[in-house]
């Protein structure tokens, strides 16, 4: 493989990670010499690798837990039974009262607003007491529909605080698919801003918060936040600012470890958007160990997630604020102008990055190279999720940021506010390649007959519980929906829907959705295999592989491209495809027929729509294939389905 970087003896013995190993031989009385051993003990003995997680970042139970887990089978193990906390007092507990905790940076505004710890915490304080003054109680919903700025924090900490549970959607999403999304929760109080900033323009979303206003049952109180220009606060809305006048102690409502924390909706492409309830305990728990040993962030550290509200990278930034470090809210596009983010991060002085897969893709695609530009002098580590980042992303980022970088892709997402693999500082960064599983994540591929595999393509699965799985879905009191999402092919194990190669080496590979399967010759195909290559041609700016059964029991393997500006997909460029797919993969990866596209379309947090696409293709109605408002770009799926129309039927 290609290893473009390696740590050094003097990282690795000055990383956070190695702190803990060195505490946690004197605590075990063994020795931990590397991850891989920590990893090993980790899954052998999960209750004393949670407990020690616990004990290490100092979590404060106001009530004493009974035991570590019930013996019960997943969905239904129940952690630290007994154990009350509250996740707000845990983010808010570490920094220092002059300590920055928030840099807010709007696209295209060269003045960053910062916010310390004690004015974060002065304005927790304040809104929690309106919430509290508004009758919010332990347990009742507070929805909000705000970009990503120092509101959102605020409000998610303060919602937190009282108890209550949290649910957010990016103003990006429109009225069907918000509504859809938090009419399921009937809040008692919806904060929402009046627009957003994108692209540099402003978009007006006055209307679509008076249809929120309308459409969400049981709704108390509507709090006004100001994000466009001359704007009115609506009649009947409570000014932000009301929220922060009043001076209050801060004070945490103490609940149960599995009490609701936030809930986190699934892409909802294809269906109703499924409400994943993460509880207090296990995110705070999760949000320690990611922060604290992969993340590597310490006090007055500073780390940039380019991220919407509607992402869960948005929720699990929010881990960084445990360990005393600040976070940056950036409130735009990531490449206006281009290289925005890279930008951001200089001037800033970022030690951490998180963003997609997408964002680098793209900002390749820019032809900046921010090292000419940009001191990234003080940046460590780049973290990319959303999707695995293709062998070139790696390699762009090595040469254009900076071949010092730990270039750590991972993998988890929404599902458990957290990542189930990803690196760390042992582990050699591979182009392509995952550093590893992580601490605490019993994770294996397994074949059709649910045996693990080595160094061969099979479903991730997850066969030990994790704290920070959901505790529930939302309206789902008996469970049988969450059983049949994720435990319907092997009872008592968790199936999360990715096909991965685990490799001898100990590192990962993601080949895409096992629901997106390309099958070829009863060989199963990643997705990810093909944008790993095609996504690196200049000539393409994305691209869509998509098969489907046809009836006389063939297979048709389609390839959907859309030309980069100035490029065709005429025949010299199809050649090109063909040979570099059978060059640089196999004569297997090969389409049936490779197709001119005007776009891909992709859910609203930027992953392509294959299934929906793929059932399309096999005869579905658009009504039922997708759900429209969970779309960013309509009209490019309404293109597939035309093309379905014609081709197929």
């Amino acid at each position: 493989m290609d290893v473009l970087w390696r740590p050094t003896a003097d990282r690795i013995a000055n990383s956070p990670l190695r702190a803990y190993l060195d505490w946690l031989e004197q605590r075990e009385g063994k020795p931990f010499p590397d991850h891989d051993a920590l990893w090993t003990w980790s899954v052998a003995d999960l209750d004393r690798f949670w407990t020690s997680i616990a004990d290490y970042f100092e979590v404060e139970f106001s009530a004493p837990w009974t035991r570590v887990r019930t013996a019960d089978p997943m969905p239904g193990t129940q952690w630290f039974p007994g154990a009350r906390l509250n996740w707000a007092q845990h983010a808010l507990r570490r920094g220092a009262d002059d300590a920055t905790a928030l840099i807010c940076v709007r696209e295209g505004d060269l003045a960053e607003r910062e916010f310390t710890f004690g004015e974060l915490r002065r304005s927790v304080a304040a809104a929690a007491g309106w919430l509290r003054r508004a009758g919010v109680r332990p347990g009742d919903r507070v929805a909000a529909y705000l970009p990503n700025t120092e509101h959102a924090v605020i409000a998610c900490l303060a919602t937190a605080a009282v108890g209550a549970v949290w649910a957010c959607c990016s103003p990006d999403f429109g009225a069907d698919g918000t509504i859809g999304r938090l009419a399921q929760l009937t809040p008692a109080v919806l904060i929402a801003a009046d627009g957003y900033h994108w692209n540099g323009k402003e978009i007006d979303r006055g209307e679509v918060v008076a249809r929120l206003r309308e459409n969400l049952p049981g709704l108390r109180h509507f709090v006004h936040v100001p994000s466009l220009p001359d704007r009115p606060c609506p009649a009947g809305a409570t000014p932000w600012d009301e929220l922060l006048a009043r001076p209050e102690p801060l004070s945490f409502e103490p609940v149960e470890f599995s009490d609701p924390l936030w809930v986190l909706f699934t892409s909802g492409t294809t269906g109703s958007p499924k409400g994943l309830v993460h509880g207090h305990g296990g995110i705070t728990l999760e949000g320690l160990k990611w922060s604290g040993l992969y993340c590597g962030l310490r006090a007055g550290e500073r780390m940039f997630a380019y991220t919407s509200t509607g992402w869960a990278l948005w929720n699990m930034q929010l881990g960084a604020l445990g360990q005393g470090a600040a976070i940056t809210l950036y409130e735009g596009s990531p490449n206006c102008p281009a290289g925005a983010v890279w930008e951001v991060a200089a001037r800033i002085r970022a030690d951490v990055m998180l963003l997609g897969a997408a964002v680098v893709m793209a900002s390749a695609d820019t032809g900046v190279s921010p090292r000419t530009r940009h001191d990234l002098s003080r940046l460590r580590h780049v973290m990319v999720s959303g999707s695995a980042l293709p062998a070139d992303g790696y390699r762009w980022v090595a040469e254009h940021v900076s071949p010092e970088l730990r270039i750590d892709s991972t993998s988890g997402g929404t599902d458990i506010s957290g990542a189930f693999v990803g690196g760390n500082e042992y582990a050699p960064v591979q182009a392509g390649r995952i550093g590893g599983r992580l601490a605490g994540v019993d994770c294996a591929a397994w074949d059709e007959s649910g045996q693990p595999v080595l160094d061969a393509v099979g479903d991730l699965v997850i066969t030990q519980p994790m704290p920070s799985m959901p505790v529930r879905l939302w309206n789902d009191p008996d469970g049988v929906r969450y059983a049949e999402s994720y435990f319907d092919t092997w009872p008592g194990v968790w199936r999360h829907g990715d096909w991965v190669t685990m490799h001898s080496d100990g590192s990962v590979s993601v080949h895409g959705r096992s629901d997106a399967t390309l099958n070829r010759q009863g060989v199963r195909l990643g997705s990810g295999d093909f944008y790993d290559v095609l996504d690196g041609m200049a000539e393409i700016a994305e691209s869509l592989v998509v098969g489907i059964d046809l009836p006389d029991n063939g297979y048709w393997l389609g390839l959907f491209v859309v030309p980069a500006p100035g490029h065709e997909v005429d025949d010299a460029l199809k050649r090109k495809i063909v040979t570099t797919l059978r060059t640089r993969l196999t004569p297997r990866h090969v389409p049936d027929e490779i197709l001119a596209a005007p776009a891909v379309p992709h859910t609203l947090s930027g992953k392509r729509l294959e299934v929906p696409v793929k059932n399309l293709l096999a005869g579905k109605d658009l009504t039922k294939a997708a759900n429209l408002s969970s779309v960013d770009d309509p009209d490019a799926l309404r293109w597939y389905a035309q093309f379905a129309a014609k081709r197929f039927r």
